[in-house]
């Protein structure tokens, strides 16, 4: 009996160490990042959640979550774009209620109806769907966009909460959509594979009765991996009341950055991208 306690303790052990919260990317989820490197530190909130965005049993994105702004502090993934539906269904991440809840995103309504969870407890560590209803002047805006992927699945991944910000409608359908649309087929052309992060700066005003920060900026940065080995980069930057896009080198977005977060000196990428 004691061996079937002590293999039913390690089971779970495992268990907890395969969730989808989890402490580090460099250990959990490093294939989304250029040569395995996330961001350092600089951008990490004062109480971070680090996601590694699971649907169906397989992960698709990284995001790191800041859990009393309730927005996503960027979210990085591999640009894969392709044709294919919207979704429709938005998610939440349970793990973000404790480590006993499932690892793979679900519905509000699967929560609330197969898992007995309150609304309010799902909304005391992130953005609900209600947060996001009778918006003036702002929408759902995406980090990591649907429309960068290539497989219905992976494009419902991006439906998360935990990968959306309060954006200007339209910066949303803009110049930001332009840049997400078309900017970047021109910019991968001879990529072999590029790795992006999307990142949001907190901003001063909030939605939902102050549950939801809305950021001042929205940043993107990429590296790409040409056939060659070549290896190039760009960025931009948009404020969140505008309808414009700035673009960057990367190193002009860090030293942006550095000087927006306040935290230290920013670094997005392995030393290897260029910063010029």
């Amino acid at each position: 009996m004691l061996w079937l306690l002590l293999l039913q303790v390690l089971a779970s052990c495992l268990w907890l160490g395969r969730s989808e919260v989890v402490k580090s990317f460099e250990t959990s989820c490093p294939q989304f990042f250029f040569r395995e490197t996330p961001p350092n530190n600089a951008l990490e909130p004062q109480n971070p959640a680090w996601i590694c965005q699971r649907y169906k049993n397989q992960y698709y994105f990284a995001t790191l979550y800041d859990r009393k702004m309730r927005i996503p502090v960027y979210s990085a993934y591999i640009y894969q774009p392709g044709p294919g539906k919207r979704p429709k269904t938005w998610l939440v991440e349970p793990q973000l209620m404790g480590p006993t809840y499932p690892k793979t995103m679900e519905k509000e309504w699967t929560l609330l109806n197969r898992y007995n969870v309150s609304l309010e407890k799902i909304s005391q560590s992130q953005a609900i769907l209600h947060d996001y209803k009778n918006l003036t002047g702002l929408n759902r805006g995406h980090l990591n966009p649907n429309g960068h992927h290539d497989d219905y699945s992976s494009r419902i991944a991006t439906f998360t909460l935990t990968n959306i910000v309060p954006q200007d409608e339209k910066l949303n359908g803009g110049a930001w959509n332009n840049y997400e649309q078309q900017t970047m087929i021109r910019r991968t052309q001879g990529c072999a594979t590029t790795y992006v992060i999307v990142g949001a700066v907190p901003g001063n005003n909030y939605i939902a009765k102050g549950r939801v920060n809305k950021p001042s900026h929205l940043w993107s940065a990429a590296c790409c991996v040409m056939d060659n080995n070549y290896i190039k980069a760009w960025a931009v930057i948009a404020e969140n009341d505008e309808n414009q896009v700035q673009l960057l080198t990367l190193g002009e977005l860090e030293d942006t950055l550095t000087e927006l977060y306040g935290r230290g000196e920013v670094s997005l990428f392995d030393s290897d991208c260029p910063r010029e």
